[in-house]
């Protein structure tokens, strides 16, 4: 068996260290988790992987099915496994601290639970920095009566950003200086070519004006300087799926990265988007997407002629790549594409972001006793596009400053960025809205730019052809135009093909400000670590609209564990269902959550480095079925 073979098999493989007598679709797993060695080619490292291997696992569970999963810990120090996107009982949902004690070393812990949905996920360790590590694998669950649109062939492609360095020791850096990772910061030459450009004067005081914000154009992604994966194989050791002429081809896109967006694309071929999140969506055909930490996508492609095809998937910032390859036969290599040129913040995408803000040390600050706390008044109707400033305080902003000290990793489990005016109406600070009016959103559901002056029509992950770039004027950024001039896709694109709930109004909204100081490396939610930060209560049986207002310059994927978010795009019920929603800086993202189970559960962003410095919320759920 040939090297790329054995990466094939390992990575499609329908059992996950199961017992020899027990059958691939079976109801009992078990899986080990061990110190393995991890080779990415150009470093090697040790860390943390299931069943003696650095490829992700693929567990495969039928809807309908009772699984019983054994975890062995075979680590010195305690671990957990949380599995992403499952809705199950809250004691079986792996988060330390807050659904489970932990696995200890040594002990064997045994998951029981139902299988209630179908689609793609995925697993991974939400004990401290296990997960950035390489303690994860996909979940591929088949729906009753089978795919609602059949392949002939179906491979998990799972994503990651492997670094030479351990995750602890990352975080410990980023503290000392968070620019450390940062590979593409400026230079003298920069400033040369953009005196020329622009004039020395205007050069200088550019520069100026970044140092006063303490952050450079590039700040774009946090860490810097890892090798990019495709089912644990680098671009060198190329993971290969195999297909015929003619046949259709699921690819299950992953991203269990520790802070990388990545942009993919298949050149020469077109994807068809049947699946977000594992929710089935309305069709739609794309030539790229962006894929945010946590999220899965399921694609369809077709390829026709008996050649190579290469999986090409940057990161957001340009500073890494990797290239996997479908082919018609093994040993075949497809072809490797130039990066695109890294984006650059220029100072408008700035400007949604310092109207009436302090940018002390990259934090965005309030003042709090110039605002009312009380329930916000009931928000109007909206036309696309508009902003409701009725309720707008324009006053002095200072969030106050946040302490230093690092959260504990007990309840802990789990990075990237741009810039738009925040839409401050209604601003309740988590307290309960009287209204339950959907305001109308363009595009991605975040509030449009009121002082830049740019589109937002297809505010996503990323603009369709022709759409305006709103945080990087060269449009290679956090909202680029696909490869060629062809159709990115926006979650503006996705539409719920069967919707789980009803559409009926919130009982009431709940503002999340993801808020932060990059110089210091401190992120929160409403100015408050998980440390500093009382439970969220939600009530057995309630709607709850939650507002996100992105206060920083970082992109994050919000993941709230045990329901469904509903995103609102405007379509009601047919607004895509989620478990990682994106919410891109200086932006304000609605969602809609049923609260339809009951225990306590886990909320927070999905960039490791993030949730570990205070970006988590506990939830707590009160009241249970009559």
């Amino acid at each position: 068996m040939t090297a790329t073979q054995f990466m094939r098999a390992a990575a499609t493989c329908f059992v996950v260290g199961i017992t020899g007598t027990t059958s691939a679709l079976a109801d009992v797993y078990d899986i080990t988790v061990d110190r393995i060695r991890i080779d990415a080619g150009t470093f090697k490292k040790k860390g943390i992987g299931y069943n003696g291997s650095q490829t992700p696992k693929v567990l495969r569970f039928k809807e309908g099915e009772e699984v019983t999963i054994r975890v062995k810990n075979n680590l010195r120090q305690s671990t957990s496994i949380h599995w992403h996107g499952l809705i199950l009982p809250y004691d079986q949902d792996g988060v330390p601290g807050i659904s489970f004690a932990g696995i200890k070393p040594g002990e064997t812990f045994t998951y029981q639970f139902p299988i209630e949905q179908a689609g793609t996920y995925w697993f991974h360790s939400h004990s401290g920095f296990q997960e950035p590590d390489g303690a994860y694998g996909a979940i591929v669950i088949e729906p009753k009566g089978g795919e609602k649109i059949r392949a002939d062939r179906d491979y998990v492609v799972q994503l990651t950003d492997t670094h030479p360095h351990q995750g602890q020791r990352i975080m410990r850096n980023l503290k000392m200086s968070a620019d450390y990772y940062n590979r593409t910061q400026r230079t003298v030459a920069d400033l040369v070519r953009d005196s020329r450009a622009d004039g020395f004067k205007q050069a200088m005081e550019e520069r100026k004006m970044w140092g006063r914000m303490r952050m450079m154009r590039t700040d774009v992604e946090d860490v810097q300087g890892f090798a990019a994966m495709i089912n644990g194989a680098t671009t060198s050791q190329n993971w290969t799926g195999l297909f015929k002429p003619g046949e259709k081809v699921r690819l299950r896109l992953v991203n269990s990265s520790a802070m990388t967006y990545f942009d993919v694309r298949i050149p020469g071929l077109k994807m068809t988007v049947v699946q977000a999140d594992g929710n089935d969506v309305k069709p739609v055909v794309v030539d790229e997407l962006r894929i945010a930490v946590a999220e899965t996508y399921d694609v369809i492609v077709q390829p026709r002629k008996a050649q190579a095809y290469s999986i090409f998937a940057e990161s957001m910032g340009r500073s890494a790549v990797v290239r996997g390859t479908l082919a018609p036969a093994d040993g075949m290599v497809g072809p490797m594409y130039q990066r695109r040129m890294p984006p650059l913040l220029t100072m408008a995408d700035m400007s949604g972001m310092m109207g009436g803000m302090h940018m002390e040390g990259h934090v965005m600050q309030a003042d709090h006793s110039a605002m009312d706390m009380t329930p916000a008044a009931p928000a109007k109707k909206m036309k696309p596009g508009e902003m409701d400033h009725s309720q707008m305080d324009h006053g002095a902003m200072d969030h106050g400053q946040m302490s230093g000290d690092q959260m504990d990793h007990a309840a802990m489990g789990h990075g990237q960025m741009g810039n738009d005016q925040i839409d401050h109406a209604a601003m309740g600070h988590g307290e309960p809205s009287k209204t339950s009016a959907k305001p109308a959103h363009a595009g991605h559901g975040q509030a449009p730019d009121a002082m830049s002056g740019m589109s937002h029509a297809q505010m996503g992950h990323g603009a369709g052809k022709g759409a305006s770039a709103p945080f990087f004027a060269d449009g290679s950024g956090l909202i680029p135009e696909a490869a060629n001039g062809g159709k990115f896709l926006s979650y503006q694109d996705l539409s719920a093909a069967k919707p789980l709930y009803p559409d009926r109004p919130a009982t009431r909204e709940i503002e999340l400000r993801l808020t932060g100081n990059m110089e210091r490396y401190i992120w929160s939610i409403n100015g408050k670590k998980l440390s500093e930060a009382e439970p969220l209560v939600l009530y057995y049986g309630e709607r709850v609209r939650f507002k996100f207002v992105n206060e920083t310059m970082m992109a994050h994927p919000m993941h709230l564990h045990g329901m469904w978010s509903i995103l609102d795009t405007g379509k009601g019920r047919k607004d895509p269902i989620k478990h990682t929603i994106n919410v891109n800086p200086g932006t304000t993202v609605y969602t809609e959550t049923e609260v339809d189970v009951t225990g306590q559960w886990a909320f927070h962003c999905h960039l490791s480095y993030h949730a570990d410095a205070g970006m988590f919320r506990k939830v707590v759920i009160k009241g249970a079925p009559a």
